[in-house]
């Protein structure tokens, strides 16, 4: 089925005047856009000055009278001076924010042809931009003036990646998409603002497959929820967002749930299945613990990213689905590619824009604004609101930015946290008491076993290739036991003072700093590369 053509542009005060039989004789570019025998506008968008409504309402009664099926919506636009570039787009803008687009079942077309030419610039930049999801359109005379020729028109496909950002109001756009993905968080960790930076930037100019990768906790399904969210608003996407974790799927299940079978595939499948993958047409995809999938659906995966088609659990005839993948894992996929764990073909389709998430062990000084946010959640969803004293504020951020509080679950670890002493807080109020308890908590709930440190390093990952196999049990243990100290501090210099914290005491001359960098070289490391390979 046919798109409609729905054309939004401007009242033309001067090209579309007239009020007499005369005006017939003209040519009215407005009037023109419905007068091309094989193009029919199905709905036009007309934006006029209420001091000239009664101009516009002629014009759209000679519409009517040229082309019936045409609806023409009379669109108020109040400017001061429609000559002001930042009134005018400021119009715009807004207007384009409120309206319901329909890419799926409407195309769009904007006149470029009426209007002031700071009225025309900030039509190219609403296209260019992507608020109006569609094509320029440019209307023009006929050579010879002849009665009731409607002239000629061009429609401008813009090339968006060749313009820079041009507006004010584009830019408060990308301020407010960089706080949507931050869930309006006012994040300090430098490192992580300029990664969520270039994620927007990347979320909304790029359909190619984006890698999310950090620890359990560190919000990758949130974010790439968030950039479907963003993506959806900019009509780059009119499907829906599919989740799926892959380390639940097992067996003839995995390919079933993501591919799709026919009936009698195999034993227990009584009905055909669409699967994940068609279910996510048009939108997008998340497979979070990817590296939990077996060779054969990796092998299917890479088929549908790269081909969009792929064949059913025992189908014979390929399927479509038009998707755009994001994929999360909290392992490192260059040693399950060495390992042979995963396929190198679709780890390099799959890595073009790949980005690390860090703990919340790593973003300590953004703890403070993800506890004030946690708890004004809270109190929208209880009608509660809760406080700290500023005594057992100023205690809790003290351990939780402290390398004796270890954020394993990450942000889990924190939401649960708050939740509790949220809870518990009579009076709306967190006293220092309840900080307390809650302190020897999360100091019982990261104790291991035994009371020891259960180490989680891969020296493997860590080390040259192959020079781990080499180290003695005792080496290897004591090493382990350095690295993983460093991957729960936040300085150099504060993992040297946690691992030389007696015998620093009996030296005239204290660098524990240099004393680590010293032994790390040893093994040929660095402070640098032991904390990027986490």
């Amino acid at each position: 089925m046919a798109k409609k053509n729905v054309a939004i542009g401007f009242m033309g005060t001067q090209l579309d005047s007239g009020l007499g039989a005369g005006r017939w004789e003209k040519w009215r570019p407005t009037i023109s856009l419905v007068q091309h025998e094989d193009t029919l506008i199905d709905r036009l968008e007309l934006f006029h000055a209420t001091k000239h409504r009664s101009l516009a309402q002629v014009l759209a009664a000679d519409i009517a009278n040229v082309s019936p099926e045409t609806v023409v919506n009379l669109v108020p636009m109040d400017v001061a001076d429609p000559w002001d570039f930042g009134e005018m787009y400021g119009a715009l803008y807004d207007w384009a924010r409120g309206y319901r687009f329909d890419p799926v079942h409407e195309q769009y077309w904007a006149h470029i042809t009426t209007g002031t030419h700071v009225a025309q610039i900030c039509m190219f930049l609403m296209v260019e931009s992507r608020f109006i999801p569609g094509v320029l359109l440019q209307t023009a005379p006929p050579k010879k003036q002849t009665r009731g020729s409607p002239g000629s028109y061009t429609l401008i496909d813009l090339d968006l990646s060749r313009y820079d950002v041009l507006a004010q109001r584009f830019s408060q756009a990308h301020t407010e998409a960089l706080d949507f993905l931050k869930s309006g968080i006012p994040t300090r960790n430098q490192r992580f603002n300029a990664l969520i930076e270039e994620i927007e930037r990347v979320a909304v100019r790029s359909q190619a497959p984006i890698l999310l990768t950090g620890p359990t906790g560190a919000g990758k399904s949130h974010l790439a929820r968030r950039m479907y969210e963003l993506k959806k608003s900019r009509h780059q996407v009119q499907g829906e967002f599919v989740e799926v974790n892959c380390a639940t799927l097992r067996g003839d299940s995995a390919a079933s749930t993501l591919f799709g079978h026919k009936k009698g595939a195999f034993t227990g499948a009584a009905s055909e299945r669409a699967g994940l993958l068609r279910t996510a047409h048009q939108g997008v995809l998340f497979l979070d613990e990817i590296g939990e999938l077996g060779l054969d659906e990796q092998a299917m995966l890479l088929k549908a990213v790269e081909e969009k088609r792929f064949l059913p659990m025992g189908s014979d005839r390929e399927v479509s689905s038009d998707f755009e993948l994001i994929a999360g894992t909290n392992r490192d996929l260059r040693v399950d590619v060495a390992q042979g764990r995963f396929r190198e073909d679709l780890f390099a389709r799959i890595n073009l824009w790949a980005y690390t998430l860090p703990g919340l062990a790593q973003r300590p000084e953004d703890i403070e604004p993800h506890v004030d946010h946690l708890l004004a959640r809270a109190a929208a969803q209880s009608g509660r609101a809760v406080r700290f004293n500023v005594e057992a504020k100023a205690r809790y951020l003290q351990f939780a930015r402290s390398g004796e509080a270890l954020w394993r679950g990450n942000f889990r670890d924190l939401l649960a946290s708050v939740t509790r002493m949220a809870t518990l807080a009579d009076g709306g109020r967190i006293s220092t008491n309840l900080v307390d308890a809650e302190i020897q908590r999360l100091r019982w709930l990261w104790q291991p076993q035994g009371g020891t440190r259960a180490s989680t390093v891969d020296l493997d990952a860590v080390l040259p290739a192959g020079s781990a196999s080499t180290l003695d049990l005792f080496d290897r243990l004591q090493l382990e036991a350095v690295i993983q100290v460093c991957r729960e501090a936040s300085t150099l210099s504060d993992a040297g003072r946690r691992l030389f914290d007696q015998s620093r005491a009996q030296r005239t001359v204290i660098n524990d700093a240099d004393r680590l960098r010293k032994y790390l070289l040893k093994f040929g490391l660095s402070w640098e590369t032991v904390r990027e390979a986490m």
